[in-house]
This record gives C-alpha cells, sequence and structure tokens, in this order.
C-alpha cells in the first residue's frame, strides 16, 4: 500500500531512463533513510490489494505475495544481489569518480550510473546463490529471468 501512495503522490519516479524502480529511487522519495539500507531492502505483499500501477522494481529481496501483486498489474521484479559496496554504489553513485566524457555515449540521455566509475557487481555468496538462480524468486542469475528482461527491453545486470 506504501508504494503505491508514493507513486501517486508523485514522490517515486524511476530516475533510469528504462522505468526501473531502484532501491535508491525509495531513498529519494523518502520512504527511509539511505543510512538504515545495510545490505538491501525487502519489497513485502503488504497492502498489496491498493497497487494499481503497472511497476518495474529492482530490489534484492522480495516476497512472493509482493512478485505476484506486481506482476498482476503487469509489472516486473528482479532481485538482484548487493553486497556493502554495491549499496553504496546503488545509493549514492556521486561518491564514486565521474567516468571521462568519451566513455559516456552520446545523443541518448545517460542513467546516473552511466555517468560515475562504479565497480563491477559481485556474484551472490554460496549461501545465496540458489535465491538468485530461482525463477520463482526473480532471480536476476535465473535464465528465464534475463530473457523476460530482454523482452521487456530493460538494462542488463551484470
Amino acid at each position: 500500500g506504501r508504494l503505491q501512495d508514493y507513486v501517486t503522490m508523485g514522490r517515486l519516479k524511476a530516475e533510469r531512463g528504462d522505468g526501473v524502480l531502484t532501491m535508491r529511487d525509495f531513498v529519494r522519495a523518502g520512504m527511509f533513510p539511505a543510512s538504515s539500507v545495510k545490505s538491501g531492502v525487502k519489497l513485502l505483499g503488504g497492502g498489496k490489494e491498493q497497487l494499481k500501477d503497472k511497476l518495474l522494481i529492482e530490489v534484492p529481496w522480495a516476497s512472493a505475495s509482493a512478485i505476484e501483486a506486481v506482476e498482476k498489474k503487469g509489472g516486473y521484479v528482479t532481485t538482484v544481489h548487493h553486497n556493502r559496496l554495491a549499496v553504496r554504489a546503488a545509493l549514492k553513485p556521486e561518491k564514486f569518480p565521474p567516468k571521462p566524457e568519451s566513455a559516456i555515449g552520446e545523443g541518448e540521455k545517460a542513467d546516473v550510473e552511466d555517468l560515475y566509475l562504479l565497480p563491477k557487481r559481485a556474484r551472490p555468496p554460496t549461501k545465496y546463490m540458489q535465491y538468485y538462480t530461482d525463477y520463482s524468486k526473480r532471480g536476476y542469475l535465473n535464465p528465464k529471468v534475463q530473457l523476460e528482461r530482454k523482452k521487456l527491453g530493460l538494462k542488463e545486470i551484470y
């Protein structure tokens, strides 16, 4: 319910060009402070009956009921692993050095993560590997999820 409220108020908007809501968007909307995010956020299904909009969401964890609610409205949820450095890069990319202007693609609007030299994404530890390769959890390492994201025109996750 709270997610839909922020979308309805106009406070929660995707910063990325592909329209995907990330942890950074949730923090920028004021849903919670960046200092409270230690290893990511979990999308829960509370208030799922209030969801009206088609949302594309990328979070480290999501409950089955939340995934079902978002997909019922035509949206898509992808669960993506973030280690501590990746959380920092996701929430505060401006803390990293800027890319040289020659490395930024011209012509189209660059996303915030395209403007900075961000570290490569770390693979999940062995204990989380099963979660991020499971289709029912919409793990980003699952080939079916990768194919669906490509069909939706979303950025690849490395």
